[in-house]
């Protein structure tokens, strides 16, 4: 059963061939067998707790199914710990809007999944739980900040995983487990709490998932509608169309984008599958300067990192790694101008985006394999050296910076068998056209059935 996607599980559970006591044993067995070499799965909740839990579960789409929240999202009873030391044992007394409409949807909360700390890093570790192991090669990351989710869902640990993409967290993490991952346009799923809607607009909440049906099902969930949050556009609605699509493969933008050997045939492989299909694929230039994107990029989102996480700096320096104080003090000392600079750059890709002759962006979804993971972050890719901690995932900026929506799918493997993906990215507001287009790419390619060897 477990082997199966969300939908599957759902309609057995309705059709009554299985019922959410017996899912939940065989999801906590899985996990009991499975997690103690990935560490996927972290703050794993009491088994008897959660086989009454399964029992009683509200009816809605997702009654009786088991999922694990990613651990920077607020989660009522369960430690939220944003793999931070200083929040070890923070347990928050309600849930965050989007893990409350899953709550009433029926969803059953077993417990968090791993992330970096703060998120900070496609690299899920921290000092809290360890570093969550690629399955493919246990000696490899998971990816993330995602990296919990994509590793649980390739393990089949659960059917169904949220997830948080501010640069790639939702991309790169979906690339090197071989499975789905969509960050939605900007607004689609409402932001948690309150605080500032306009300015820091970087990050976003999405689905991870091993079939595109199943990103649809759990996307229509997260999108409902917030009226707390007046840029939400929700829910998500489905649209069937048969429109032959333009899309444009960037490959490593011009040499802007250094590459691990093998990534860019790999992906441009898989981007060739869409001519089989019907769409046409263009090879172009590169349609904006990558320097002036990652200038605006760094700005905005140290000093989005600096307008959340300085009191926390001078609260408690000893508590916080390198990366994040690096971040911080960058984003405390951006000047006005800078920021004003900074968001010119952002608008000026933005129109650029909308004037685009194609309807569909294609590039890799990392830059370089999973990486060993006792490493914090790769230093170096074919000898270029690596200038900060995130550069290496330069390759996702295109979409993050302007809020586009932007689907991994699965590209196949490299050499020595470890997964990569391919980034397609529309127009803003145009998810629906990019999620049929992986719907497409997944029926003609299904590479989700080669899962790891567990």
């Amino acid at each position: 059963m477990i082997k199966h996607d969300a939908t599957y599980q759902l309609a057995a559970l309705r059709a009554g061939t299985v019922t959410a006591r017996e899912l939940m044993t065989t999801t906590l067995d899985r996990i009991n067998d499975i997690n103690p070499g990935i560490n996927a799965i972290v703050a794993l909740r009491d088994r008897d707790t959660l086989l009454d839990e399964a029992e009683r579960a509200p009816q809605g789409p997702l009654q009786g199914l088991p999922m694990a929240i990613k651990d920077l999202t607020e989660t009522a009873g369960i430690v939220t710990s944003y793999g931070s030391p200083a929040f070890r044992d923070h347990v928050p007394a309600a849930d965050s809007p989007m893990v409350a409409r899953l709550r009433r949807a029926g969803a059953v909360i077993i417990g968090k999944t791993n992330t970096p700390e703060f998120g900070l890093g496609s690299h899920s570790y921290n000092p809290v739980y360890g570093v969550t192991r690629n399955p493919y090669d246990r000696t490899r990351s998971a990816g993330g900040s995602s990296g919990g989710a994509g590793a649980a869902l390739a393990t089949r640990m659960v059917a169904l995983a949220d997830g948080s993409d501010m640069m790639g967290s939702l991309r790169n993490p979906a690339g090197w487990n071989n499975v789905f991952g969509f960050r939605p346009s900007y607004g689609l799923v409402a932001g948690s709490g309150p605080g500032d809607l306009f300015l820091a607009q970087l990050s976003t909440e999405g689905p991870m998932a091993r079939s595109i049906r199943d990103l649809e099902l759990l996307l229509a969930i997260q999108s409902e509608h917030d009226p707390r949050h007046p840029h939400s556009s929700g829910p998500y609605r489905p649209e069937a169309t048969g429109a032959k699509l333009r899309i444009g493969w960037l490959g490593n933008w011009g040499g802007a984008y250094t590459m691990e050997p093998g990534v860019l045939e790999l992906c441009e492989a898989a981007v060739r599958v869409f001519e089989d299909l019907g769409h046409s694929v263009t090879a172009l230039a590169p349609p904006f300067p990558a320097e002036a994107l990652w200038e605006a990029w760094t700005l905005l989102r140290s000093w989005t990192i600096a307008g959340n996480l300085a009191p926390l700096l001078r609260k408690s320096p000893e508590l916080v790694k390198p990366e994040l104080q690096w971040e911080i003090e960058r984003g405390l000392a951006a000047t006005a101008a800078d920021i004003r600079r900074a968001s010119a750059i952002r608008s000026d890709w933005f129109r650029c985006t909308a004037r685009m002759k194609v309807d569909i962006l294609a590039l890799p979804s990392a830059q370089i394999f999973a990486f060993d993971a006792d490493w914090h972050w790769p230093q170096q890719i074919a000898g270029t050296t690596m200038d900060s901690y995130h550069r290496w995932m330069e390759i996702v900026v295109p979409a993050s910076l302007t809020g586009l929506p932007a689907l991994c799918v699965p590209a196949g493997f490299s050499s020595e068998g470890t997964p990569m993906g391919v980034q397609l990215i529309g127009h803003r507001g145009q998810d629906a056209a990019v999620l049929n287009l992986g719907r497409e790419y997944e029926a003609a390619t299904d590479w989700i059935a080669c899962g790891p060897a567990i």
